[in-house]
């Protein structure tokens, strides 16, 4: 791990806080204050940020590589939150009042982070708090894609899940080109499975349906063509 402080110029934006959506609005030289504010630590794909019921204390500032938010069921399973990338951050709710985490988070490639704990993130947010709103804005959404996974795992059929999930990953991860939109799906089929509360053969069998639909074109196990997003979203 290492210190943001004195390496602005060797860095060369990779740590900054500008890649943070809640920061965008800060000028340069207070964006400096804050990156020299920061503790950075590398990740190794499977590594743990932190585990539920840790101590919620600070947040965690994605500067490179994704990380799975997730809970385990009363059976044992693996149940995902989010997915989060670069320009996302992780720990919003401690900022509001400290208290243990609610779930785990993992590393699922190498990934790069920044960590600011809640007193120096107070002592910004008393100087701006404009940021305050910026939080309850992601805090908002992130609430909402709850709840819509909530209901498609309550009232929906897999395929409807599925194509759910692929119209949510499509907002984070998705490239429009022309007539199509490609996707760089972060997710394995177990873990799709995982979220969409099914298993993994019947994700691909869903999956294979899609395609033979020409709804999407599959390529290999980590992009997905979009080829028809009009079919998608009223399967959705």
């Amino acid at each position: 791990m290492s210190n943001c402080n004195g390496v602005c110029d060797l860095c060369q934006g990779k740590y900054c806080a500008k890649k943070v959506s809640i920061f965008s609005i800060l000028p340069e030289e207070e964006l400096a204050q804050i990156t020299n504010k920061l503790e950075v630590r590398k990740y190794k794909k499977n590594d743990m940020l932190f585990f539920e019921g840790d101590i919620s204390d600070k947040l965690f500032l994605i500067n490179k590589g994704k990380i799975k938010a997730f809970k385990y069921t009363r059976d044992g399973k693996e149940q995902i939150i989010y997915i989060l990338a670069e320009g996302d951050f992780i720990g919003d709710m401690s900022l509001i009042k400290q208290s243990e985490f609610k779930f785990n988070a993992i590393a699922m490639e190498d990934s790069t982070i920044s960590i600011l704990t809640k007193k120096d993130f107070d002592k910004i947010l008393l100087n701006n708090p404009t940021i305050a709103l910026k939080i309850l804005g992601v805090i908002h959404d992130r609430v909402v894609n709850l709840e819509n996974q909530i209901q498609r795992l309550g009232t929906k059929d897999i395929e409807s899940r599925l194509a759910g999930l692929l119209l949510s990953l499509i907002k984070d991860f998705g490239t429009p080109k022309e007539s199509i939109v490609e996707l760089e799906i972060p997710l394995s089929r177990e873990d799709m499975a995982n979220y969409i509360g099914s298993t993994r053969e019947t994700v691909s069998r869903k999956l294979s349906s899609l395609q033979d639909d020409n709804i999407i074109e599959l390529i290999g196990n980590k992009k997905i063509i979009i080829k028809d997003l009009n079919l998608l979203e009223n399967l959705a």
